[in-house]
């Protein structure tokens, strides 16, 4: 079993030095969650049932930690490039449910699943062949060259071997499985090719007959000639008369892509090996023990002659492996093996040869080999999530995987290494947009898992874009906007409500109120659009009129939308209709438009749109406008309707009811209460007697 190491920075006890954490009663504690692969740690007291430790009272630390490795910068890079290939085929699944369901089946359908295939194997090669440049890098690869390489070996057989050209499905495999063999596992070297072609006579070298043999066995005839050339200046006239006839036989060698009918291969590789048979004979009248050439050149024929077991001995004694065998066998010993036939060949050989089960990449082809679609995701799983996660997505329309959902767990094989794919993606926040991509390919459960991510993508105010172009508001709305594209495309408005919310809460912390109210608009969360409504109200309580009357109008533009909305609650339109419209007579007033500002007071407090709780503090905002020199700006009748309200705030807080008059008045007397609310009233009823009073003079 693999053991993870996870470092706390900064650690809960040095390393090495375990048994002081015990000595002072403590113990690390761990518990997982339940919706990912990260833990929480702390200290817990050792007996729990024990007196209170000398730490007891301490605050707890409590970490974070992360079981997967957060993918760095490259593999960060390649993960995104890839999610468009992922997504492209999504895309065509998602297509072919409006289809006739025998479609994926059809030759159209196959070319795609194929195009995207090699679209991954040319990406991965990409992704080596830059791996394994000598550049300076920002940090060390995270995967190595090696890694990459495995990939590229592996995904490149699943094409070969599941994925062919549509219309090849049952064409014989050899040719393509050498030709996979020589690209990913290249013997023998060119430096030693080079350094026997350097040699007078190179047959002297111990070398010599397997690099010969090799060449041949991988098909690499122009090699395979030269040294066979070279062996015509052999003292051995024997070896020379030999050579001689199996030069041609090497040079005429059938190989499939050169006929245009499998029946005319077939036909010319029956009267070759005819010939192979006849330098067999010929080579037994040359039998003799003490030639020192005897051995590998009739190992040479035996391959030629297609003997299985032959080629596993000569494969074994050159260091190969069952891969070799596997390969030469399509090309020797049954030039017709077909796709579905290979597995018992393989069979055969692993027996004599077994795969390294030490080496996953070694495991994961053997059983690509050999069929068994399972056991490649088990070993994929286990080298690269990445890998059995994409496999799985292409075996399953392939028919490979079986489409049933698990009873248990309810997701299908294929969900299953998708999921645990994205499980790993969320080690890094910042790559949500890809990992609820997969999860959302992934039935139900991937679905659920998706909205749980959606409504914890960070919403981050405390930074803007480095260059400036954006604020940090601008930041959070592309953020939102994004998010509320997946959740339309993917039909999640319950999601999409929730991250308004959430966006719409943050927003009110940063006093950035018109944005509040829209999202909690767009959210039909009428009591979140209440709160954003309380705290621009809150500002004028802590802050003055000046600074309300600020944060109210961007909140203004929102009202007729809102009013205008059938499913908006009217309690809360009726409440934001209250909050601009109040903001609006403080900037007339501020503007020193007075007698309008009075009319506007007037008619909040006459048409009922202020609340009972804000009477107190229109009325005392009414004392100005009493004062007003240069004229009355209320008229009698106006003035008996201030000293209405003020006479129910007085007779109905004498009934005990001055909660639901004066806790907004309250609020804005440091250290008052209802006692202090009711005494600055009294001021504003001797406003109100003195108004009267100016009132009867000017009629006088």
């Amino acid at each position: 079993m693999d053991t993870k190491h996870i470092e706390l920075v900064p650690p809960l006890v040095e390393a090495g030095k375990s048994s002081d954490l015990a000595q002072s009663g403590h113990m690390v504690s761990a518990s997982f969650s339940p919706s990912n692969n990260s833990l929480a740690l702390h200290l817990v007291p050792l007996n729990l049932t024990g007196s209170k430790t000398s730490t007891a009272e301490q605050p707890e630390a409590v970490y974070l930690a992360g079981c997967d490795d957060v993918p760095s910068s490259e593999r960060r890079l390649f993960i995104a490039d890839t999610v468009v290939i992922f997504s492209m085929f999504k895309s065509m699944l998602k297509d072919a449910q409006s289809r006739d369901p025998t479609w994926l089946q059809t030759r159209q359908a196959l070319e795609i699943i194929r195009k995207l295939s090699v679209d991954y194997v040319n990406f991965i090669k990409e992704c080596w062949i830059h791996a394994s440049q000598p550049i300076s890098r920002p940090e060390p690869l995270q995967f190595s060259v090696e890694h990459y390489r495995s990939l590229y070996s592996i995904f490149s057989l699943f094409v070969v071997l599941f994925v062919p050209e549509p219309g090849y499905e049952d064409a014989p495999v050899g040719e393509e499985l050498m030709e996979w063999l020589n690209i990913h596992f290249i013997e023998p070297s060119t430096e030693e090719g080079d350094q026997l072609s350097s040699l007078d006579h190179p047959w002297e070298d111990e070398n010599f007959w397997s690099y010969l043999t090799r060449s041949t066995i991988r098909g690499f005839s122009k090699a395979s000639l030269f040294f066979l050339n070279i062996l015509l200046q052999h003292p051995s006239e024997d070896l020379q008369e030999l050579v001689k006839i199996l030069i041609p036989l090497v040079e005429s060698h059938p190989r499939l892509p050169q006929f245009s009918a499998e029946r005319d291969f077939a036909y010319a590789s029956r009267k070759w090996k005819d010939k192979v048979k006849a330098l067999r004979v010929e080579m037994d009248r040359f039998l003799d023990e003490s030639y020192d050439w005897w051995d590998p050149l009739s190992d040479l024929v035996g391959i030629l002659e297609g003997r299985g077991d032959v080629i596993e001995r000569v494969c074994e004694e050159l260091g190969a492996d069952w891969k070799e065998v596997c390969a030469a066998w399509g090309i020797f010993v049954d030039t017709r093996l077909r796709r579905q036939d290979l597995p018992d060949v393989v069979a055969d050989v692993i027996e004599t040869m077994p795969p390294d089960p030490t080496n996953l990449e070694d495991m994961i082809l053997s059983s690509l080999f050999s069929g068994h679609a399972k056991q490649v995701l088990k070993h994929a799983s286990d080298f690269d999530l990445w890998l059995s996660a994409h496999l799985a997505d292409i075996m399953e329309p392939l028919g490979l995987l079986d489409a049933e959902l698990d009873f248990e767990s309810g997701v299908t094989k294929r969900d299953e290494y998708v999921l645990a794919y994205a499980e790993y993606l969320r080690s890094d926040s910042t790559l949500w947009r890809i990992t609820i991509a997969y999860l959302y390919s992934c039935g139900r459960v991937g679905e659920e898992q998706a909205d749980e991510v959606l409504m914890r993508v960070p919403l981050s105010l405390n930074a803007a874009t480095l260059d400036g172009s954006l604020t940090p508001s601008d930041t959070m709305a592309e953020v939102v906007k994004d998010i509320s594209a997946i959740c339309r495309e993917h039909s999640r408005e319950s999601v999409r409500r929730a991250v308004c919310k959430i966006a719409s809460t943050m927003l009110v912390r940063s006093r950035d109120y018109g944005m509040a109210v829209s999202y909690s608009t767009s959210a039909e969360d009428w009591t979140g659009l209440g709160r954003v409504i309380d705290a621009v109200l809150d500002e004028y309580i802590q802050n003055g009129p000046v600074v309300f009357a600020g944060y109210a109008s961007k909140i203004a533009p929102s009202m007729d939308e809102i009013q205008s909305n059938s499913r908006t609650n009217q309690i809360f339109a009726h409440r934001l209709m209250f909050t601009v419209r109040y903001s609006q007579m403080h900037e007339t007033r501020l503007e020193r438009d007075y007698p309008n500002a009075a009319l506007d007071l007037l008619a909040l407090l006459r048409d009922e749109i202020a609340p009972r709780s804000w009477w107190p503090i229109l009325l005392c905002d009414a004392v100005e406008f009493m004062q007003y020199e240069p004229k009355l700006l209320f008229s009698s009748s106006d003035a008996i309707e201030l000293l209405r309200k003020l006479e129910e705030i007085s007779i109905r807080s004498s009934q005990g009811s001055g909660d639901d008059y004066l806790t907004v008045l309250i609020r804005t007397i440091k250290g008052g209460g209802e006692k202090e609310a009711l005494e600055r009233l009294k001021q504003v009823r001797l406003a109100i007697a003195r108004y009267f009073a100016r009132c009867t003079v000017g009629h006088g």
